[in-house]
């Protein structure tokens, strides 16, 4: 699993048969979260996320469903998700999808809504700047002043012609 990333909650979908992706939305419950300290937003995504898991619960219009003046709305059903992590059951039973999941629509009736974005952001962390190399970051930005480093007040003065 070293290779694949962990599908959370605002992880971006798209359908084969849609025109614009929607962003997931975790509606199974469970205390499991990623990449995150606090533990509020980024919540494990599940193959117990079916049905309508997303905010929008639309990809635009369905390129299955066609009408005279162009094609129905798309009204995604989630009936299973394919290609998640098995070794891993969470609190909810289900297993962790990762960026090559995929949903079986229940419309096209084969995996057809596949994640484009994994919804994991990264961010520094304290201990991270901690264990920062003052010197190398000193002449990466010379701005940045290091630790024990005089700080003058820098006088100015605005002649005004």
């Amino acid at each position: 699993m070293s290779d694949v990333a962990v599908v959370c909650q605002g992880a971006i979908c798209k359908c084969k048969f849609g025109f614009t992706p929607d962003k997931l939305k975790v509606i199974s419950t469970h205390k499991e979260y990623v990449n995150e300290t606090s533990g509020s937003m980024k919540m494990i995504a599940t193959t117990m996320d079916v049905g309508q898991p997303f905010e929008a619960k639309t990809f635009g219009q369905c390129k299955l469903q066609p009408t005279t003046g162009g094609y129905l709305p798309c009204v995604p059903s989630i009936l299973q998700w394919q290609g998640f992590y098995e070794k891993v059951t969470l609190s909810n039973q289900g297993k962790i999808l990762t960026e090559n999941s995929k949903a079986v629509c229940a419309i096209a009736g084969a995996p057809c809504v596949e994640i484009v974005f994994h919804g994991q952001t990264g961010g520094p962390s304290q201990s991270q700047a901690n264990q920062a190399d003052e010197d190398l970051h000193s002449q990466l930005n010379p701005l940045a002043a290091p630790k024990g480093a005089i700080l003058r007040e820098a006088k100015h003065t605005l002649e005004i012609i």
